[in-house]
């Protein structure tokens, strides 16, 4: 199996619209793969400009506020390329499209790197960040997974919140937990 690793793409629609969405790529060559599921607007976007924009980041609060319907956070526009980056990304990538294959679920994208640019140093991961980018795919899954298992694999990420979290870290696990209970109908679905 290839290695995926998990990112954030931003796109813009013709008009200018910027959609951000958390997305697993891979690399390939000198190429990153996206293969983003149908309907999105990441796929409309990428076809209709051309482009996208991979952001790299530590703050996993972007990744929980996406799967939880929180996409505010700020952009920058990029000198000599057609997108924005998230403003707070350590690196980001400017994406061309070379080529696409159509498919009924998961067309595959692939894409060149045009520039690359370093904007932090990468302190690295604790495991509270991965917990919450774990959650996060539960979370965008929560339709498709069997209720025992997203309950168990919560349980079982809360080991690492509690021991490591800092608070970006319990933000993006809050919205996360109020994200799966207004699933279920519990506590959160009332207070909304």
């Amino acid at each position: 199996m290839p290695m995926i690793f998990e990112t954030l793409v931003t796109t813009q629609s013709a008009a200018g619209a910027v959609h951000l969405a958390p997305m697993g790529v891979r690399y390939e060559g000198g190429e990153v793969v996206l293969m983003p599921f149908k309907p999105s607007a990441t796929l409309d976007n990428i076809l209709a400009t051309g482009c996208a924009v991979l952001n790299l980041t530590t703050d996993v609060r972007v990744f929980a506020g996406c799967v939880t319907g929180r996409r505010d956070f700020a952009t920058v526009p990029l000198a000599d390329f057609a997108g924005r980056r998230l403003a707070g990304a350590l690196a980001h990538v400017e994406l061309e499209l070379l080529r696409h294959r159509d498919d009924a679920l998961r067309p595959v994208l692939c894409m060149a790197r045009r520039r690359e640019v370093t904007h932090a140093a990468f302190a690295g991961f604790n495991r509270a960040q991965a917990a919450v980018i774990e959650g996060a795919v539960l979370v965008s899954r929560l339709g498709m997974l069997p209720r025992d298992k997203v309950e168990r694999e919560m349980g079982y990420l809360q080991i690492a919140i509690d021991k490591t979290a800092g608070p970006a870290e319990l933000e993006a696990w809050r919205w996360l937990v109020e994200a799966v209970e207004r699933h279920r109908g519990g506590p959160s679905a009332e207070a909304a």
